[in-house]
């Protein structure tokens, strides 16, 4: 059997993903599966079982990508597709049954999204593979040792990006004594273009206790970095997501995103969010996505440290 999965170019998305994937790989075992997706996010999916083959779609103008994946698609006779990009392409290969994106109802979470495409109940839960490279890789990053809690400070555009001394404030509380997480070390999380925000909240840490994992780790390695900690919290993104499909108790924060779509799945996680909505917090004179300062700064370190101890004593059981 062979089958084609088509999916995000957004680490965020193509995360969520990865539960309709291993759905397939669980229903069809043996199967030879192809994953198109995203470049950011092809390492994600390579280590699963299955998959013979990743397409990095990289865009191009004029929807060349498109035209460049039929050209190594439409020799195959394809068992299943699955298209959760609703591109024309999938219509235009050979398929006896085809899963195609739709409009789906915007008030359901993503994972619950992709699981109506697919017809697949309960939803599938998001899920990443690992192999022994990676996990050794993650060990050098992570040492064992004392307890680590993961922050993740950034986002993908100011907006979201909660202010880095409310972090700071945040790591203190929790790594108090007689909070949570007393002297755990801390890891801070970024990718590459992130730096300037991440290191303002490393550089607060005690220098024995810091952990540096900014712009140090390909996504995948991230997430098996992130396996081990002991909670992760941060602003809403595609690294919130590795850790919840990672199995770590995950924390998001919110502001100008929605969290019935995008919050981090799982009863291992949880969200906080700005009183104000998107629609509320976006409705100003001049509102730019590209130029937006910060818009998560009413969501106040009480809360997030109330629901930071709320969702460790869910997990933990205390």
């Amino acid at each position: 059997m062979k089958i084609l999965f088509i999916t995000s170019t957004r680490l965020g998305d193509g995360v969520l993903s990865t539960g309709a994937l291993g759905y397939f790989i669980g229903k069809y075992p043996g199967a030879e599966i192809t994953v198109a997706c995203g470049p950011l996010v092809s390492g994600i999916f390579e280590p699963a079982p299955g998959v013979k083959k990743v397409i990095a779609l990289k865009k191009e103008p004029y929807a060349l990508h498109w035209r460049k994946l039929w050209m190594e698609t439409v020799g195959t006779d394809w068992d299943i597709v699955i298209d959760l990009r609703n591109s024309l392409m999938s219509r235009l290969i050979r398929a006896k049954k085809r899963y195609v994106w739709s409009r789906q109802d915007e008030q359901k979470h993503k994972v619950e999204q992709i699981a109506a495409v697919i017809g697949a109940a309960p939803p599938p839960v998001p899920v990443l593979w690992f192999d022994k490279a990676t996990l050794h890789e993650a060990e050098t990053l992570i040492p064992t040792g004392a307890p680590v809690l993961a922050i993740g400070p950034a986002a993908n555009w100011p907006a979201k990006t909660w202010p880095a001394e409310n972090f700071i404030e945040l790591i203190g509380k929790l790594t108090a004594a007689g909070s949570i997480l007393p002297r755990a070390r801390v890891a801070v999380f970024a990718a590459p273009g992130e730096e300037k925000t991440a290191y303002k909240v490393l550089n607060a840490i005690p220098a024995g206790r810091r952990i540096d994992i900014i712009s140090r780790a390909s996504p995948l390695v991230a997430a098996a970095a992130l396996g081990r900690c002991s909670l992760y919290i941060g602003n809403d993104s595609g690294l919130m997501h590795c850790a919840a499909a990672a199995g770590v108790p995950t924390l998001g924060l919110f502001g100008p995103s929605w969290p019935q779509l995008y919050r981090p799945w799982g009863n291992h996680c949880a969200f906080v969010s700005t009183p104000e909505n998107f629609d509320q917090l976006v409705n100003y004179p001049g509102y730019n996505p590209r130029t937006a300062p910060c818009l998560m700064a009413s969501l106040t370190v009480t809360a997030a440290y109330a629901a930071a101890v709320d969702l460790w004593k869910k997990v933990a059981g205390k």
